[in-house]
């Protein structure tokens, strides 16, 4: 029954609700298998509602035959529906509740199902070390399990995919290998499925891309045969993105096709938006791009109205680089804007979500700090109490009594001082995540954008305008910078999310080496940082992003044996800009600025574009200029420099020459642009 509902799990469930009737009779381990099977049946269709109270119905079955070991298989389920509902953190704390009370039985299998699905959680949470000792175990106990032979594949499953997360590559072929072996002993076709698909998550994790290829093609002519059309559908998905990433659009294109045919008959909402979103990929990549564009934007239309913010802000981003490669660059631009919309919109439910988190901690911490007060001064009443007894008795006592009660007011004192202590560093705590990013220690997006609210208006009466030059650009001036790092995506996708962690760690410290201990230093959000000077020389901004770009390419991490090296490209502008003697709202600045980055990463990276100030501007609008920042170069309203960024071994230039400051107006005159 289990191998039916991995290979049909709307028949296995059918089949499954028509045993009930003589489940009466049955011992009460069958019929909890038989629950299990139902909630792993309807998590199997996605019907986690269902799968939770299939949950719920098991865990009082377990209660009511007094079976510590049925209990924790509900658990175990009840945690499955949970992550698959998109409730991690709820799920994860129940799993390691399940786990813990599956050890209190003498129940192998139940401890290694229980084990293996602790371990997976871990692994989605991050806690990979926790994750090793559960998987471990797990597998340990399967070896021991003769009774149930697919407990070891399972187990060794979610430690393949470990290892291969953690990028433990000889670890990850040894499970595999070991997988692959429990598998061949076993006839049952979801496990040879599974094991290589495996195979395929670890090759191409490893740079091993025909070898992942002819994994998924096995797997796919598998279930061809086996005349099972669910799957096929996701394995198509995946043949077509392998082949994607080595820019075979033709096949791509194939694959994606019949993908989208197999979902389109089966009314797959999931399966037709990614294989409209392949097809239109392959189609961009072909230069088709009014047909890519179709294909790509009906497949986010779907992923939209699905709610699946995650793989629509990760789809975006692939949309903007294929539709830069496709030669469409307004495409790109809007597709980038579309995702930096949609990650500020989830960073600030991130946000929330944390802050109340954090809130409902804290109150339950101040419940139980009151109940251990109220206990305690109940102690108190009864120790008064006492002494006045021993004072009605031996007057003698009196002294020491008092003493005594003293001695006890001090102390309650002293743990009230201490309670108000850690409340206030609780508090600092709770200030600090709110403000700092967690991965960079540097300040975060919420906490810039409240200090430019507070500082004073530029447009307000009496504020100097940037724009009113002093004879030899000496002035002092504010300053913007926004930097992006070139090819993150790439550097994550060969090293894997540990080296990003650390390129941004790098990134951070050695901004905060470059800049000053005044200068505002922001993680704008993903592998974008934002630097904001309070007070600068307008001839010194373009030094200042000369040394952001030298002092951070420059710079090399190692990881794992391997050394990366890592350059950005930045956007620029003195702050506040006036046009026309009229002063921008900081938001405008930023976004000025970062069509500015565009410009940078759109013309080589590794370089920065300035906004000087703006020209004839009688002749255009600020809002023009913003919709097409380099057209308004082009045209004479915008004075821009670039400042290019150079090897690890490039020479600072002197004070008298700037070899690698452009100042691009000049430039476009001479070219006749």
């Amino acid at each position: 029954m289990q191998e039916q509902s991995n290979l049909d799990p709307d028949k296995a469930l059918a089949q499954l609700l028509e045993l009930q009737p003589r489940m009466a009779a049955a011992p009460a381990r069958t019929r909890a298998e038989r629950l299990a099977q139902i909630s792993a049946t309807q998590n199997y269709l996605r019907r986690y509602d269902a799968a939770l109270a299939t949950a719920a119905e098991l865990i009082a079955f377990g209660r009511a035959q007094q079976d510590d070991a049925i209990v924790a298989l509900g658990m175990r389920a009840r945690a499955v529906a949970l992550a698959g509902g998109d409730h991690a953190n709820e799920a994860y704390a129940l799993a390691l509740q399940a786990e813990k009370l599956a050890y209190t039985t003498g129940d192998k299998a139940v401890q290694a199902r229980a084990a293996t699905t602790a371990g997976s959680l871990s692994t989605a949470q991050g806690n990979f070390l926790t994750a090793l000792d559960q998987l471990q175990a797990a597998v340990q106990l399967a070896r021991q399990t003769k009774d149930a032979p697919s407990l070891l594949p399972n187990a060794l499953q979610q430690l393949v995919h470990l290892h291969a997360r953690t990028g433990e590559r000889e670890q990850a072929y040894a499970a595999l290998a070991e997988m692959e072996k429990a598998t061949a002993a076993q006839p049952l076709a979801s496990l040879a499925i599974n094991t290589k698909f495996m195979e395929y998550e670890v090759a191409n994790r490893f740079g091993q891309p025909q070898r992942a290829l002819q994994a998924l093609l096995d797997n796919l002519a598998l279930l061809r045969k086996l005349g099972e059309r669910r799957m096929v559908i996701a394995m198509q998905v995946n043949i077509s993105d392998l082949y994607l990433k080595q820019h075979d659009y033709e096949q791509a294109a194939h694959y994606a096709s019949d993908a989208l045919r197999d979902a389109s008959a089966r009314k797959s909402v999931r399966g037709m938006a990614k294989a409209r979103m392949n097809l239109g990929h392959a189609y961009l990549g072909m230069r088709r791009v009014a047909e890519g564009r179709k294909f790509y934007e009906a497949g986010l239309a779907a992923l939209d109205q699905g709610g699946r913010n995650a793989d629509l802000q990760e789809a975006l981003m692939e949309y903007g680089q294929a539709l830069e490669q496709a030669g469409d660059m307004a495409g790109a631009v809007q597709a980038y804007h579309r995702e930096r919309k949609l990650s500020d919109e989830m960073e600030e439910t991130q946000r929330r979500k944390s802050m109340l988190e954090l809130q409902q901690k804290y109150e339950t911490e101040k419940k139980q700090r009151q109940i251990e007060l109220l206990r305690r001064e109940s102690q108190v009443k009864g120790a008064e109490l006492e002494n006045r007894r021993l004072e009605q008795r031996v007057w003698w006592l009196v002294a020491l009594a008092c003493a005594l009660a003293s001695g006890v007011v001090g102390l309650l004192y002293r743990k009230v001082r201490h309670a108000n202590a850690r409340l206030e560093v609780k508090n600092i705590e709770l200030k600090a995540q709110s403000t700092l990013d967690p991965l960079t220690a540097l300040y975060n997006r919420r906490h810039f954008q409240d200090y430019m609210r507070a500082l004073p208006d530029p447009r307000a009466p009496g504020q100097p305008q940037v724009e009113q030059r002093a004879p030899h650009g000496d002035d002092i001036v504010g300053a913007l910078f926004l930097l992006d790092v070139d090819h993150f995506k790439h550097i994550n996708d060969s090293y894997g999310h540990a080296a990003g962690d650390a390129v941004l760690r790098m990134i951070a410290e050695n901004l905060r080496v470059v800049l000053r201990e005044t200068d505002m230093i922001v993680r704008w959000g993903g592998e974008e940082f934002l630097a904001f000077l309070p007070a600068v020389p307008r001839h010194g901004v373009d030094e200042v992003a000369r040394r952001i770009l030298v002092g951070i390419s420059s710079q090399a991490i190692r990881h794992q044996e391997q050394e990366i090296s890592v350059n950005v490209s930045v956007g620029f502008s003195p702050y506040p800009l006036a046009p026309a003697g009229a002063p921008l709202p900081w938001e405008r600045a930023v976004n000025l600025v970062d069509m500015a980055l565009y410009l940078a990463k759109s013309h080589g990276r590794n370089r920065a574009y300035g906004v000087r100030g703006f020209e004839n501007f009688h002749l255009t609008t600020m809002e023009a200029i913003e919709q097409d920042l380099e057209s308004a170069w082009r045209a004479g309203y915008v004075d821009l420099s670039v400042v290019l960024g150079g090897g690890p071994e490039t020479p600072p230039p002197s004070p008298s020459e700037h070899r690698n400051v452009v100042p691009l107006k000049q430039a476009a005159q001479k070219s006749g642009r």
